[in-house]
């Protein structure tokens, strides 16, 4: 008598899909992406997903919630895939970005008001920045600032004879600002009348409302990570009982 082939249990794609409130055709995109790991087959080739499935897709569902879709999906390989360890690491450089975002926005308001304080202040070569250096100080490329140049949102100097661009307080604030609200995903058009709003008039009212928004933004994606962050810690615990002596999931 043959022996009859093992049944695998779990539940079906509509079933995982139904518990997160996502569409099946999602589950399936997201376990493509990596971001859930592979199902287990039924012998009529049906998938079967288990509980850690289901926990992955309630961390995908609060990261997602917190960071955006597009920053998730990417993330989530490395939490499900990964090692514990570069799992860890992003988690920790998820809050690093936040606090780090939070400064830049505050350090965008500071520079406002003191160029509004004194619009006609001369400033000290000292108080100047080569294109390198705040490129660093922004966290973004040098290219980033060119092309900001090129929309007319900076405006650095040249130093005498040659093309090289020294960054004065003034123009320092407003890379502040487009750096602040260009990771907040505003768009160069708004960004522009903005500041050419602040150069011709002092306006600062829709300034410092876009500032605040992103500072706001900011607090809540906060709070949203820390609510995401059970289900991150359920996800990294049911890997780490299943891993092996590597620290690697099995």
């Amino acid at each position: 008598m043959r022996a009859a082939k093992p049944q695998v249990t779990g539940l079906t794609t509509a079933a995982a899909a139904q518990s997160v409130g996502y569409s099946t055709q999602q589950v399936r995109d997201l376990e493509r992406l990596g971001v859930l790991p592979a199902a287990e087959r039924s012998p009529n080739g049906y998938r079967r997903y288990q509980e850690r499935h289901i926990i992955a897709l309630r961390a995908y569902r609060a990261l997602a919630a917190a960071i955006g879709p597009v920053p998730a999906r990417q993330m989530m390989p490395t939490l499900v895939h990964g090692t514990l360890e570069a799992a860890a690491e992003k988690i920790d450089d998820l809050h690093a970005l936040l606090a780090r975002g939070r400064g830049h926005v505050r350090e965008a308001s500071r520079g406002l008001q003191a160029v509004l304080t004194d619009p006609t202040h001369v400033f000290d070569d000292q108080d100047s920045m080569a294109i390198g250096e705040l490129a660093d100080a922004l966290g973004v490329r040098s290219s980033a600032l060119r092309h900001w140049e090129h929309e007319g949102l900076v405006n650095p100097d040249r130093i005498s004879g040659s093309q090289i661009r020294r960054y004065n307080a003034r123009a320092i604030t407003e890379a502040r600002i487009v750096a602040a609200l260009r990771s907040g995903g505003h768009r160069i058009s708004p960004i522009s009348r903005v500041l050419d709003q602040l150069r011709a008039h002092g306006l600062t009212a829709e300034a410092q409302s876009l500032l605040d928004e992103r500072l706001s933004d900011l607090s809540h994606r906060s709070v949203a990570l820390l609510e995401a962050s059970g289900h991150l810690y359920a996800l990294l615990n049911e890997r780490r009982k299943s891993a092996g002596p590597s620290g690697d999931a099995v």
